[in-house]
């Protein structure tokens, strides 16, 4: 029989030596490794209130484990309460007997039961996922370009280094980038914190009117000699193309001593900005196609309560559609999930109702929804793979503009 719980004090050392053997790639390798990472771990478990551990027992015996991360997300200008889960780990002798399915089970009804409709992870293997449920979000591109490709805009004379005293500054700029982006996250304490103390990394912005526009965090990446260096962005922030003109002036003045610019983005349309978008790999994908960026997927996403998250989306113009839709969303992994919505939509509103008359249904598993609902994929493309149905294909134009988003999700949150 198992117990999940939160986690006690004493459950770290052994929580440390799971993490450790389930994750060998981490090197945490030593008794003393361990001991820093179980330290750091209840650092965190005690002292942010966004974020928890949880344990799977079985015996007494500590044989799985999980971080539960509460987050606030923009969710298409909706603040949306949304579960996060990281750390998933499962003792080396306990594999394949169905602890991760059961911590999964918990974390999903855990939200659910404090009303958050969605959830969200970093996958270690996407299909693993998938198959409980969870749908692809946005992909992530990594391009690996000359400083010189960057536009060299009128001036580079309104950034500077940022410290820790520029703290607030950085949190309300990136706090009105996330109130205009779908998906991203509120920031915490913890991760200010972290990103201005690391000390690796190097943050510039651009301070116009006395506030903070735009900021890049970056570090310096050593290539095959001292003299052969890599400027590798781990976050760029900016709110308009003024602000980030300057950072692309700054960039594109690094071409004497970096040699490649490594920027990982979630924005599809990045390759526009830049002067040549190719990788340097010099090769072409039929018949001329000029490699620019590797993609990867990354962030998952889960819907866990269909009927509360319209709810939530109340103010939300659906594409001005005017329609009665049958929601049928198949949830074998979180029965409770599984069923059908009736949604009224009223000149792009949606109002859930009780009557069973309808003009047209809609069934599909709650991956694809969850990436339908984030706007990671339309409902043309589902309906083209078999991974969706539609009673009534005279409908099918009406329901892809009510799922319709102007912009994929953005998260630049790691957990």
């Amino acid at each position: 029989m198992s117990e999940i719980r939160v986690l006690a004090p004493d459950d770290f050392e052994p929580l440390a030596r799971i993490f450790a053997e389930a994750y060998p790639g981490f090197k945490i390798t030593t008794e003393e490794e361990q001991k820093q990472f179980a330290e750091r771990a209840l650092k965190l478990h005690e002292e942010e209130p966004t974020a928890q551990f949880h344990g799977l027992f079985r015996d007494g015996e500590l044989q799985g484990i999980m971080c539960f991360y509460d987050f606030s997300m923009n969710f298409l200008q909706a603040r949306i309460p949304t579960g996060g889960v990281g750390q998933l780990a499962v003792a080396l002798l306990h594999k394949k007997e169905h602890v991760a399915k059961e911590m999964m089970g918990y974390f999903l009804r855990h939200y659910r039961r404090r009303g958050a409709p969605l959830t969200a992870l970093y996958p270690f293997r996407p299909d693993f996922y998938r198959k409980m449920g969870f749908g692809y979000g946005t992909k992530m591109n990594q391009y690996r370009i000359k400083p010189a490709a960057f536009p060299k805009g009128p001036s580079k004379g309104r950034v500077r280094a940022l410290t820790e005293d520029d703290r607030d500054a950085v949190v309300a700029c990136y706090n009105r980038f996330a109130g205009q982006t779908h998906g991203m996250m509120e920031k915490t304490e913890r991760e200010v914190r972290r990103l201005l103390s690391a000390p690796r990394h190097r943050i510039v912005g651009c301070v116009i009117d006395g506030e903070i526009k735009a900021y890049m965090v970056f570090t310096f990446e050593e290539g095959e000699s001292f003299i052969l260096n890599d400027i590798q962005v781990q976050e760029l922030i900016y709110e308009h193309a003024e602000a980030l003109s300057e950072l692309s002036t700054f960039l594109h003045s690094q071409a004497d001593q970096i040699r490649h610019i490594i920027v990982n983005t979630q924005d599809e349309y990045f390759h526009c900005l830049l002067l040549d978008p190719r990788n340097n790999s010099d090769r072409l994908i039929p018949d001329v196609y000029h490699e620019t960026n590797a993609q990867g997927v990354g962030l998952m996403y889960r819907v866990i309560d269909a009927p509360r998250i319209f709810d939530l989306l109340h103010e939300r113009d659906f594409g001005d559609q005017t329609c009665t839709l049958r929601l049928t969303v198949l949830d074998s992994f979180l029965p409770e999930n599984s069923g059908s919505t009736m949604l009224r939509f009223q000149e792009g509103r949606v109002q859930r109702i009780e009557e069973e008359a309808y003009d047209v249904e809609i069934r599909l598993d709650v991956a694809e929804f969850s990436s339908l609902l984030v706007g990671c994929v339309d409902f043309f493309s589902l309906v083209r793979y078999g991974l969706a149905d539609i009673s009534d294909p005279g409908y099918l134009e009406a329901v892809n503009r009510i799922f319709a988003v102007e912009r994929k999700p953005v998260c630049t949150t790691s957990f």
